[in-house]
């Protein structure tokens, strides 16, 4: 029996024993999807190194483990001192804790809400039975062809739910934030859903953090629809322990002159991956999305995104880079496709990388496919060391080499971040930045 096999076998015999532990779950409209889900889980196969969409990503090493799912009562939850350090200071926000994928109203606190508006645990709009969840939870994010997607589904309990009516806007932001805490070899599944209404407005974060060192597996799954003339903006933040892994599939619908904008900042983790899918539905919507991975030793990041541009008129950007030192990896496949019919499409696509070291390496790929006649349409991307021209100009104003090398890196880098419309998360990335490149918090 190979590896891949005897992994997939393990999870199978995982779903018994989390089923037999689901009580009166088991009843739900829900369970039967995670029925369909893990009987399509044993029927996919583990992506490898032969499949076009995963030949620079060896995940070889998550299968090495026989993960346990995340269990609630055995989770030690941190006090509020514990995890103030994973906020972001002084923000006013409505804060959403899971930890290893559990809500926590312990450590949550919500600020009043307009009528109509849930912010808040899945896990309890799937008890209640909630219409509109059952409508929506694995529209966007199918299960079909994506065995983390299937797994995951086939697993769920707990992650964010937040629901914006019509016509309402959200001026605090949604903080949510993901703790693994613990050294026990789990696998943590949050399954986000994100709905929102026609003329509303939402700001999110979606945050990962290690309480400890240690390995451990999440396997996230969100999904945003972006009602008509609504605007959401999100920004995720990775940030957990060296010996994680995390793989991620974020899946995005927009209506007509919605707008969606993404910020994806990726510092942590072994092995990552995020699938970012984003589908323009309805005439004039726009799409933004920008990243930024900075990897050392031996991490690997790798994006793999898709902007659909499905009606006319519609536009998109995207923008995206990384800065990799020491035996890492960077991975970038980014792809435009414009169908049939979708005339006066205008879409835009740029992935920069820089080099530290002699043995990091990036694999960059962006794409575009066109299948109408009026669009205006281009894509770049760049593999290098630092300018030299730079270089030149600040050495020759008495800048040591050192700190004009950590001067343009921490420019470089900056330049994705000054678009996080957050001022409290975007001061305390740039602060990362800083103190990793400048040698100063």
């Amino acid at each position: 029996m190979s590896e891949t096999s005897e992994i997939k076998n393990w999870y199978l015999s995982l779903f018994k024993d989390f089923e037999n532990h689901l009580n009166g779950e088991k009843s739900t409209p829900f369970h039967r999807l995670r029925k369909e889900a893990i009987d399509k889980f044993a029927e996919l196969d583990f992506p490898n190194l032969h499949q076009e969409d995963w030949r620079f990503t060896d995940i070889s090493p998550i299968l090495k483990h026989t993960f346990t799912y995340a269990n609630k009562k055995s989770t030690l939850l941190p006090d509020k001192k514990g995890i103030s350090r994973f906020l972001f200071g002084g923000m006013r926000s409505h804060l959403v804790v899971f930890v290893n994928g559990f809500y926590s109203a312990e450590l949550s606190t919500l600020l009043p809400l307009p009528k109509g508006v849930i912010i808040g645990s899945l896990a309890e709009a799937l008890k209640s039975n909630d219409g509109t969840v059952n409508d929506n939870i694995s529209k966007y994010a199918t299960f079909n062809d994506n065995v983390f997607t299937a797994l995951n589904t086939a697993f769920t309990i707990d992650g964010a739910y937040i629901y914006i009516p019509d016509n309402i806007v959200i001026e605090d932001p949604v903080h949510i934030l993901f703790i693994s805490h613990g050294s026990e070899k789990f696998i943590s599944q949050p399954r986000n859903l994100i709905i929102s209404g026609k003329n509303s407005q939402v700001k999110i974060i979606e945050h990962y953090e290690s309480v400890d060192a240690g390995v451990y597996f999440t396997n996230s799954v969100t999904e945003i629809h972006a009602g008509e003339s609504s605007v959401v903006d999100a920004t995720k933040v990775q940030s957990e322990n060296l010996d994680a892994y995390h793989v991620a599939t974020t899946e995005v619908s927009l209506d007509s002159n919605s707008s969606y904008e993404s910020h994806a900042v990726s510092l942590g983790a072994n092995i990552y991956r995020h699938n970012l899918n984003v589908t323009l539905r309805g005439e004039g919507g726009d799409a933004t999305l920008a990243g930024l991975y900075l990897l050392s030793g031996n991490q690997l990041s790798d994006t793999h995104s898709l902007i659909d541009h499905a009606s006319p008129r519609c536009t998109s950007q995207e923008h995206y880079k990384g800065i990799l030192d020491g035996k890492s990896r960077g991975v970038f496949n980014g792809k435009i496709m414009v169908r049939k019919g979708a005339q006066q499409t205008n879409s835009y696509q740029e992935n920069r990388n820089i080099i530290l070291s002699d043995e990091a390496k990036v694999d960059t790929k962006p794409q575009l496919e066109i299948f109408a006649d009026d669009v205006k349409c281009s894509h770049g991307a760049t593999v290098g060391q630092l300018s030299k021209e730079s270089m030149f100009y600040l050495r020759s104003r008495g800048i040591g080499e050192e700190q004009a090398k950590s001067i343009l890196i921490y420019a470089f880098a900056k330049d994705v971040l000054k678009g996080i419309k957050i001022d409290e998360v975007r001061s305390r990335l740039e602060n990362i930045l800083s103190e990793r490149f400048l040698g100063k918090a």
